[in-house]
């Protein structure tokens, strides 16, 4: 018997199971567990090899008869700001965001709760608890952090904080070369807003604010229509079998 050493990682391969995403599919996944010391440094690792983490899970497709599922990212420095974006950027100028670590709350419960219900009430996560939130964000051994979205309060300016209702939250590790959007969720009475957009364009900023050159927002999946968004954030990358490359026409 090979003898492995703790801090070794070891990768193990689920089962077969219906695809969320492509209807008469079924999906595997070839997943490891990031804890420990070097758990930041696997999850970069990883996810620079098209992984993706929940919690202390990372895990990529491993599918016997598919390969739709495609890791991409966004090259900020060279961000294409179409009319839409722009447009998306004004009618949410009134927004301030405010990164507040790892820390779960019950108005950020409430709120996700009302976005699985009305967004994702087949999904996967939709019988999640509070408790079950709560882990989702703390059971973590990388650099990550929740970061919220309310309306610029009377004093915005001094405290650089919004006010009144939580409109939108996003999950966010940090790697050594991007941010990596983990899972976001908005209020959905808000529709005019785009949310999901902003949260998206604003981490673009972020992104270059803090000198990154990347945004990673998980896979794009070719066939399903409900991750078809993810092509209009351009110039993008994906990852081939020879590396991270830069999708033709972009």
């Amino acid at each position: 018997m090979t003898a492995h050493s703790r801090d070794t990682p070891q990768f193990y391969l689920t089962a077969p199971s219906p695809c969320p995403y492509l209807k008469g599919q079924f999906e595997r996944k070839v997943f490891t567990h990031l804890v420990g010391e070097d758990a930041a440094t696997l999850n970069d690792l990883l996810t620079h090899g098209g992984f993706r983490r929940s919690q202390t899970i990372a895990y990529r497709p491993a599918c016997e008869s598919c390969r739709a599922c495609v890791s991409i990212r966004v090259r900020v420095g060279e961000f294409a700001w179409t009319k839409a974006f722009r447009r998306n950027r004004a009618v949410n100028a009134d927004l301030v965001r405010e990164a507040i670590g790892a820390t779960p709350t019950s108005e950020q419960y409430s709120l996700f709760r009302a976005y699985l219900d009305a967004r994702h009430a087949e999904g996967g996560m939709v019988d999640m608890t509070v408790l079950d939130y709560a882990t989702m964000v703390e059971d973590s051994h990388v650099r990550t952090e929740l970061v919220e979205y309310r309306r610029r309060g009377p004093d915005t300016a001094i405290n650089r904080r919004g006010d009144g209702p939580l409109l939108a939250v996003a999950l966010v590790d940090r790697l050594s070369d991007g941010l990596s959007l983990v899972y976001s969720f908005y209020d959905p009475e808000e529709s005019e807003r785009g949310l999901g957009t902003h949260v998206i364009l604003d981490h673009v900023e972020r992104a270059r604010e803090l000198g990154l050159p990347y945004l990673y927002l998980g896979y794009w999946v070719d066939g399903s229509p409900k991750m078809d968004y993810k092509r209009r954030f351009r110039p993008q990358e994906y990852l081939a079998p020879t590396g991270w490359t830069l999708r033709e026409g972009e």
